[in-house]
């Protein structure tokens, strides 16, 4: 494991702000979990309140964001969790995933959804991007 001093600047900067990011994600998933009216800025933004299913989904999410915190740690070399060659591949497919994520997000049919979700997801594409390349 790396100390943080050894670690390039940008390497460490990508990860704190993908971090950052799907903690926020993951606190706005449990305000949408709370039935708290932010529903026009997540899953299509047809719904003000989320349905039950909507609402499971968004807990989903907050699982999920925690196995990318993992997989982000690891990208940072800030933990050992997963064999090299695994995690390698799981950051790429990460970054894949949140590239789709950008189109998805950009063609919503809610503007509040494509006019905030679509630049945190491109941030998220592009740390995930840099901790891929380095």
């Amino acid at each position: 494991m790396s100390s943080p001093a050894s670690l390039p600047v940008v390497i460490m900067t990508a990860a704190v702000l993908a971090l950052a990011l799907l903690a926020a994600l993951a606190v706005f998933q449990g305000l949408l979990i709370a039935k708290l009216p932010l529903g026009r800025f997540a899953w299509g933004g047809q719904n003000e309140v989320l349905p039950t299913g909507l609402r499971i989904g968004s807990a989903v999410s907050i699982a999920l964001y925690a196995v990318f915190a993992v997989l982000i740690l690891q990208a940072a070399g800030r933990h050992t969790l997963l064999p090299d060659g695994v995690a390698g591949v799981a950051i790429w497919v990460l970054a894949g995933y949140f590239v789709l994520g950008i189109g998805l997000n950009a063609a919503s049919r809610s503007r509040p959804e494509r006019l905030v979700m679509t630049p945190v997801v491109t941030l998220l594409a592009a740390s995930c991007l840099i901790l891929a390349l380095g």
